[in-house]
Order: structure tokens, then sequence, then C-alpha cells
């Protein structure tokens, strides 16, 4: 304007980390403050020095992620003979084959006996940023022990 004044449409949740780090050259994101947000507003201002500082936070976030044990799930289905190789061939969404007991037969089919198993299949349970966990169905919840 006719002062000189700058108008800047920045958004000013990101903003305060800037001027914090320009105040007193020290990066303090808030916890809720999404780090990938400040880096915008560093790469905006070409900040080089915070911007240095901010990828290096996002880099050791994401370590961190990364080193957290990873949990699983377990299903356990029944099935008969037949339906073992369709069943595992068909499993989708990150499901993959760990067990199979035999549990004998239920019941005979013309001249053959039937054999049954349970099968045993797992998923893995990856951690999203902010240290939550996706969590599975009320279907995938269940109990599993090792079956001998």
């Amino acid at each position: 304007d006719e002062t000189g004044a700058y108008l800047i449409d920045r958004d000013p949740t990101y903003f305060g980390p800037v001027l914090n780090y320009l105040r007193h050259g020290k990066l303090v994101i808030n916890k809720d403050l999404a780090e990938e947000g400040v880096l915008e507003e560093a790469e905006f201002y070409n900040i080089t020095s915070l911007i240095k500082l901010v990828k290096d936070k996002i880099r050791e976030r994401d370590s961190k992620i990364s080193q957290v044990p990873v949990k699983h799930v377990y299903r356990v289905l029944q099935c008969q003979e037949e339906e073992l190789t369709q069943m595992v061939s068909t499993m989708s969404d990150g499901w993959k084959f760990e067990q199979l007991v035999s549990i004998g037969s239920s019941y005979n089919y013309g001249n053959e006996d039937q054999a049954e198993f349970l099968c045993v299949v797992s998923k893995e349970l990856h951690n999203t940023p902010y240290g939550t966990t996706s969590e599975p169905s009320e279907k995938a919840k269940v109990s599993y022990e090792t079956l001998d």
C-alpha cells in the first residue's frame, strides 16, 4: 500500500513456527501441526536453513514410525479339502497364509471322506502418522493360539 506494507496471504497457523525460528533460531512445532505444513511455509519464504531442519524432523518422525514393531491380526478359517486351493489363491488385502491344521473328516460324500482343515491367515497392521494404528474390523478380531 502507500505506506510500504505488504499483504502476504498465507496460513497463520503454519507461519507461527517460521516466525519463531526467525526470532530465536530454533525449530518449535506444536504437536498438533503437521511438519509438512511448516515445510511448505519455509519453502515459500525460501528459508533454506529452516527447510533443512524441518526435513530432518520429518525424516526423524518417519524413522520412529518404521521402528515400531509390526502387529498382526490372525484369522482362523474352516474349510474342506476341495476349497483350500481357491481360498488360498483368492486371499486379498494383505492377508497371507500362515498355517494349515487338519481336523479330520466331517462327513462322507459319495464314497469319499471329505477332509476338513483350519487355515490360519494373518495380516500386518500398519502404523499411521502420529502414533495411531489401523484397527481390524470386528470380523477380523480373532484370538490366536498356537495350534498343534
